[in-house]
């Protein structure tokens, strides 16, 4: 089932989610529809929050982006990132290391809006898999990036508080935009 994603200025994009303490049916079905509402969307991460759930669950696949590349390692050996996609990712927990880089990033809940952000070059994940399987990864590249992107959604946190204020304030015409539209929606919809 596709499911709304909600725009910068709604409330969900603030809240740090909730620990997950039983993978039940519900939230199986809550990644599902993610993965399918993350893929309908062209989008390669897609947190709890973005879908109006406060949780700390998150799903991701960058199968599709083959012009930026992504690395990962399991227990200190090298593994196809691909065949691990795509990822559901439940309680992350990261670890950023390396050298702090520069990329264009964009966000399901601020559509069309892309801009430089920095961030450490790779990260050590712990999780839970949706089957409640602890995994444990070291990725690169654009892999570790959505991760950083997508764990900050679960802990309230948007790209746009990772930018410089130079970068955010060249787009703050289009995020003040879309956030009166997005109160306006809030508002006739209460």
């Amino acid at each position: 089932m596709i499911l709304h994603v909600v725009k910068y200025g709604h409330p969900a994009l603030r809240q740090k989610g909730a620990r997950i303490e039983k993978i039940t049916p519900e939230i199986k079905s809550l990644a599902a529809n993610m993965l399918e509402t993350m893929h309908v969307n062209k989008g390669v991460g897609l947190a709890a929050q973005q879908v109006g759930k406060a949780l700390q669950l998150t799903v991701i696949d960058v199968r599709e982006i083959k012009e930026r590349p992504s690395t990962l390692e399991l227990k200190g050996k090298p593994a196809d990132a691909n065949d691990f996609m795509p990822l559901i990712l439940i309680n992350p927990e990261i670890k950023p290391s390396g050298e702090a880089v520069d990329d264009r990033e964009g966000c399901l809940s601020f559509p069309g809006i892309y801009a430089e952000v920095t961030r450490p070059e790779c990260v050590d994940v712990k999780a839970l898999t949706q089957k409640g399987k602890p995994i444990e990864f070291r990725c690169g590249g654009l892999l570790a990036r959505v991760i950083q992107h997508e764990v900050d959604h679960l802990n309230g946190i948007l790209f746009i508080d990772r930018m410089s204020v130079a970068t955010k304030s060249e787009i703050r015409p289009e995020l003040d935009e879309l956030q009166a539209q997005t109160k306006a929606e809030l508002e006739a919809g209460s």
